[in-house]
């Protein structure tokens, strides 16, 4: 077996095997905030069909015809007001993230991490990690929720890879994650311990998915019955805690794009709307991010911020998602872990 220890003739040229990879993988970032890398970016992520389910002579047409001579602008700015000196949040905490993976299974481990778009691709990593010798894989979607648009494309992607391959590695994939005790139990303690760093109680706490249209339910994906089972525990995690007494919880959807009926009640008309009723104080998290991005650090902290303010709300605040925090990192050592049970 290849992970055993090998004994090579002596003429045999050098052949490295018997190592074990883990390979974190999140959605994907354009390599600079300026229009141009924002383009290469989605143009990469708008062509997926399991992203934008129209037959692809029809909306190819539309995407490089009117999408991708306009939306590049706006997006750029969006990531201008987040990017960090460390480049991207989104690459940059999913870095992190492996980075303190690395000598937590053992020396014949070794973690990596990518990008189902952009930069590093899951096919320069795969590659290195097998060129490193690792001949057993364990890949890590990190979407706590599976949808066709997210995880089901990183299964397609890696099969790509492989069919080009002649020695192709074992490999495993850590499975949706949505209603684990121990996520829902690590999102509870750390939303718990920032909640008790803000400087006001919440009267009310949305809990914001990414949004997906309608016909993805109607055709049969999990996704919304993933977000609903994980905010219905995580509600129940927190509930019995005395700082959430008396807090009211809302479940929403994030990040609408295009004419099509999406998941609803979507997370913007909701921040108005809390407004308008007299709501005064709201937190938002956003359990289905395993890192922070665009969408929560601009989209849920800035325009969020704007359309509640502006609605008669005052106090607001946009929760970090798990991260790198000491409850985060714990959860997804013990999700590896378990995955890499009988390989370690």
């Amino acid at each position: 077996m290849t992970w055993q220890t090998q004994r090579l003739p002596g003429d045999h040229p050098p052949a490295r095997s018997g190592r074990i990879g883990v390979l974190l993988i999140n959605l994907g970032t354009p390599d600079g905030p300026d229009p141009d890398s924002v383009k290469r970016y989605l143009k990469q992520f708008l062509s997926d069909t399991r992203v934008v389910e129209i037959p692809p002579i029809a909306w190819q047409l539309i995407l490089r015809g009117i999408i991708l001579n306009t939306r590049p602008q706006k997006s750029a700015k969006a990531y201008a007001k987040i990017w960090t000196d460390r480049g991207s949040p989104l690459a940059d905490i999913t870095s992190r993230q492996a980075e303190a993976m690395i000598g937590r299974f053992g020396e014949k481990v070794q973690v990596d991490w990518a990008m189902r778009y952009g930069n590093p691709s899951i096919e320069s990593r795969l590659t290195a990690l097998m060129a490193d010798g690792c001949d057993r894989i364990l890949l890590a979607p990190m979407y706590p929720q599976y949808c066709a648009a997210t995880t089901a494309t990183v299964f397609d992607e890696v099969a790509r890879v492989l069919k080009k391959m002649r020695w192709q590695p074992a490999l495993r994939f850590v499975p949706p994650y949505h209603d684990e005790p121990g996520y829902i139990g690590a999102l509870a303690d750390d939303l718990t311990r920032q909640v008790n760093a803000l400087t006001f109680k919440p009267e009310v706490m949305l809990l914001s998915f990414h949004g997906m249209p309608q016909q993805t339910l109607e055709k049969g994906d999990p996704y919304y019955c993933h977000c609903s089972k994980t905010a219905r525990l995580l509600r129940e995690a927190l509930t019995i805690r005395p700082e959430f007494e008396g807090v009211r919880f809302e479940t929403t959807f994030q990040s609408r794009f295009g004419p099509a009926a999406w998941l609803e009640p979507s997370t913007d008309a909701t921040l108005m709307a809390e407004g308008d009723k007299g709501t005064k104080r709201l937190v938002v998290a956003a359990p289905g991010f395993a890192a922070d991005c665009v969408e929560t650090l601009e989209e849920l902290a800035l325009e969020g911020r704007d359309e509640f303010t502006e609605h008669g709300g005052e106090d607001y605040a946009v929760l970090d998602c798990l991260n790198t925090s000491d409850h985060g990192l714990a959860m997804i050592e013990a999700m590896l872990a378990r995955e890499l049970s009988g390989w370690i």
